[in-house]
């Protein structure tokens, strides 16, 4: 208070607000951009709008005297909080400073965030997380503890009502993980920042592991084995940037629609190039990215977790200015099987865009689920189960494309018409059966085969007739699974008309307090 003496009430006020920006002092700020780190306040100024920030709970301080803390004092406690507007929309954002005891969660820390999420949540705007913080304030105690699971709980309750973003930039240990892994997407900066529930050090006492920080939970861990991030961005501003991009593409809350950019239909929506990419061996790979730029608006593709379930490419994309979900089968990565990675990843794409209104476009080519001890005993029975119960809940416009093969259980789960797809089209290469011809005329034929003069050519004889049967769309065709068979070139065309048909659509659900998903 001394400091103060002989000022006027503004040139307090100008004082206050001077600290409140410097945080942790000059010279801890230097230390960061050191280690190639912005500051919070930097990242908050890259993030939003030019002036568009509004401060909330600058002045904030920690309560704690126990441990010296009563003698450390930082205006702000560690945290900037506040709103402002990314493109003209109304966000929400928190910026941990590490600058200010390492970022460390206190009692009045952990109180600022929970006031932004509840405004948040009670105006309807997506919350941004900047993660960099030591974890929770040791010197505090439970109180501390607390504090996580006050934002814990409004995580959850948020859960499907506004979007929510959590960027990691720097250290995110212990319990303060759990906030980011409740929220919608995950982005991580590689080389400064990692998640881990234990460290390395800790791993090394229980598990005799040697392992690094990056090794253990650096972004390139957890974008590709773990699939706990969603976006690997190789700076602070490339992260921000995807932040922004990927607001662009989703509403402010789930009561609002996708956002529309102005489009205007031309005469000819047909696309030549559709027709070229698959091969005429049905064995060989293509990339599915290929088909999903020759459908949608061009370079609006924004793909998620890219590295992570490869066999499976999931991503948001605009068609004729309209937001989608893509979630498409990839040939190119183990033939385009379903397998728990994949199965999962898809299945929390589907959710989130079924939250928030997104209508969703399946692309299908998959031969099956990926067989083998390891997928069975590591549960793709119930993980598999997720993605098929995630489209079978899913209200919002639905429409597959088959583009070649959908076989066996996995034609049902990849928003087969049995689980409520709205539109089911399918290529003339499309084949649709219980099994890939060979192995169906092996057993179905079995016994001709055994008893044939020549068992090789009564085996490619009778896996002729099974293709010429099954191994097509018409017999889906015949019986209303498929409405449509479409040349490839007019699938944009009959994409764009189809969801402009359903935009309007409306289901009533069971009355119930919530599924249970198999978890």
């Amino acid at each position: 208070m001394s400091e103060s003496k002989g000022l006027s009430k503004t040139e307090i006020l100008e004082k206050k607000n001077a600290q409140a920006i410097l945080g942790g002092g000059q010279a801890r700020i230097e230390a960061q951009h050191k280690k190639g780190k912005l500051t919070a306040r930097e990242r908050i100024d890259l993030l939003l709008d030019p002036d568009s920030f509004e401060e909330i709970g600058k002045f904030v301080m920690h309560r704690a005297k126990d441990f010296g803390l009563e003698h450390q004092h930082y205006l702000g406690d560690g945290v900037v909080t506040g709103y402002g507007t990314i493109n003209g929309r109304l966000v929400y954002v928190f910026s941990q400073d590490f600058t200010v005891f390492g970022g460390s969660l206190s009692e009045t820390h952990a109180e600022k965030i929970v006031k932004i999420m509840e405004l948040a949540m009670k105006n309807g705007a997506p919350i941004i997380g900047l993660n960099d913080s030591g974890g929770a304030r040791i010197q505090e105690g439970v109180v501390s503890l607390g504090g996580y699971a006050d934002i814990f709980y409004r995580n959850t309750l948020a859960s499907g009502v506004i979007p929510q973003i959590s960027a990691i930039m720097g250290p995110c240990a212990g319990g303060a993980v759990y906030s980011p892994a409740i929220t919608d997407f995950i982005l991580m900066v590689e080389n400064t920042s990692y998640m881990f529930v234990t460290g390395p050090n800790v791993v090394k006492t229980v598990t005799h592991e040697n392992v690094t920080s990056e090794e253990l939970g650096g972004a390139s861990t957890h974008s590709t084995k773990s699939g706990v991030t969603h976006f690997s961005c190789s700076n602070e501003v490339e992260c921000i940037q995807n932040i922004k991009t990927l607001l662009s593409y989703i509403p402010q809350n789930c009561e609002d629609t996708t956002p529309l950019l102005p489009y205007e239909t031309t005469n000819d929506e047909s696309r030549d190039i559709l027709n070229t990419i698959l091969p005429e061996n049905p064995n060989q790979p293509y990339d599915m990215r290929e088909v999903i730029e020759g459908i949608i608006d061009e370079n609006s593709f924004f793909e998620v977790h890219k590295n992570f379930g490869e066999n499976i490419v999931v991503g948001f994309a605009r068609l004729a200015g309209r937001s989608i979900g893509i979630v498409g089968n990839q040939p190119a990565v183990l033939a385009g099987v379903l397998d728990i990675n994949a199965s999962t990843k898809a299945a929390r794409f589907v959710r989130f865009c079924d939250c928030f209104n997104i209508p969703l476009l399946v692309l299908e080519d998959v031969p099956g689920f990926l067989p083998g001890t390891d997928q069975e005993w590591r549960a793709i029975i119930t993980n598999g189960a997720k993605l098929l119960y995630a489209f079978s809940e899913a209200t919002v416009p639905r429409i597959t494309v088959i583009t070649r093969k959908a076989y066996g259980g996995a034609y049902d789960v990849m928003n087969s018409k049995h689980i409520g797809a709205d539109l089911n089209f399918a290529w003339p290469t499309a084949e649709i059966a219980v099994m890939g011809a060979k192995g169906a005329a092996e057993i179905i034929f079995k016994k001709d085969i055994a008893e044939a003069q020549n068992p090789e050519a009564t085996l490619a004889e009778k896996i002729e007739e099974y293709q010429e049967k099954f191994a097509t769309p018409y017999r889906a065709a015949y019986r209303g699974f498929i409405d449509e068979v479409i040349y490839p070139a007019d699938t944009r065309k009959k994409l764009i008309k189809a969801f402009k048909m359903l935009e309007n659509k409306v289901v009533n659900l069971p009355r119930k307090k919530h599924g249970n998903i198999p978890l």
